[in-house]
């Protein structure tokens, strides 16, 4: 392939600016819907969008003593593996001819990287508070990612069983969700996707009213404004990739109608994430740990054990 054309389709479209896009569109439904539970108004549309292009001029402040090419490199960990792996799921379902075998176990992976940008941020700034967010980060990262390679281990069963493929493209046109173990598999990743976000009940790395900020506490300025747009992009990432592999994807091939009735799914996951996140506490570290290594990893377990039963 040309060289422009991957730059271009991975700084354009369907890399980094678009997907930059419309995860600040989704950050704006979760603070809609989030304002709505609570009998707010919410924020204009273009709020997301305002906040993210005023922290792009602001002072960068670097914290003494803290390890500064780390500490400002951590940000970039964040950006560059959720535009990676955003990259490989829009890639499978818009040139579905595209692609590798194994795609989807890249693109679990690759997304564990804003996390891992996270932690070597906290602790790049020797702040002890922001080092404890980040320990916290580690801990739930630890916990959420063995159940979730579990439970997408249940479409990958059912997707090499039907068409001796383990492609994202190919996932794609598969609906696992139709049988109970693809049920029982989605429960969980869900689960495990409102961990790797942070959302409540599990944002103790951050926890505001514990550790006013946690791990982005000495952050100011554009690092902070990447970690912002990370998080929004890991907003709409997420769920996409949770309707590739178990919702039969978007539908693009189909038509236009097809499509928005895909994109809605993607939508409907997101409501579903928010309002776990305004009508749930929030946990301790040891509780999610627990949780995610207990009953969670058991109920994938009995998913895959289902998927090779073929139920």
């Amino acid at each position: 392939m040309n060289p422009a054309v991957i730059i271009l389709k991975a700084l354009i479209f369907p890399g980094l600016l678009f997907t930059a896009v419309l995860g600040l569109v989704t950050s704006w439904v979760d603070r809609f819907v989030t304002a709505r539970v609570q009998m707010r108004v919410g924020p204009p549309f273009l709020q997301p969008f305002y906040d993210v292009a005023k922290l792009m001029i602001k002072e960068t402040c670097v914290p003494a003593g803290g390890s500064t090419w780390l500490f400002l490199g951590a940000p970039l960990v964040g950006l560059s593996g959720v535009t990676l792996g955003a990259l490989v799921v829009w890639s499978a379902l818009l040139f579905g001819g595209r692609g590798f075998s194994g795609d989807v176990i890249v693109a679990l992976y690759v997304l564990t990287l804003p996390a891992v940008g996270v932690i070597l941020g906290s602790f790049a700034s020797r702040n002890p508070l922001a080092s404890l967010g980040g320990s916290r980060e580690m801990k739930l990262l630890l916990s959420y990612e063995l159940p979730l390679a579990l439970a997408v281990l249940v479409p990958v069963m059912q997707s090499y069983a039907a068409v001796q493929s383990i492609r994202l493209a190919d996932m794609a046109t598969q609906l696992p969700v139709a049988s109970v173990s693809g049920v029982l598999a989605l429960v969980v990743a869900i689960l495990c996707m409102q961990a790797k976000l942070t959302l409540v009940p599990f944002d103790a790395p951050e926890a505001e009213t514990e550790l006013t900020g946690g791990a982005y506490m000495e952050y100011s300025g554009p690092p902070l404004g990447l970690f912002k747009l990370t998080r929004a992009m890991m907003l709409v990432t997420m769920p996409l990739f949770l309707v590739t592999v178990f919702c039969g994807g978007l539908d693009v091939a189909d038509g236009v109608l097809p499509a928005l009735l895909g994109l809605l799914k993607v939508l409907g996951l997101v409501v579903v994430i928010v309002l776990i996140r305004n009508t749930a506490p929030r946990v301790r570290t040891d509780q999610a740990v627990r949780f995610f290594w207990g009953p969670v990893t058991l109920v994938a377990l009995v998913a895959v054990g289902l998927g090779m039963m073929g139920l």
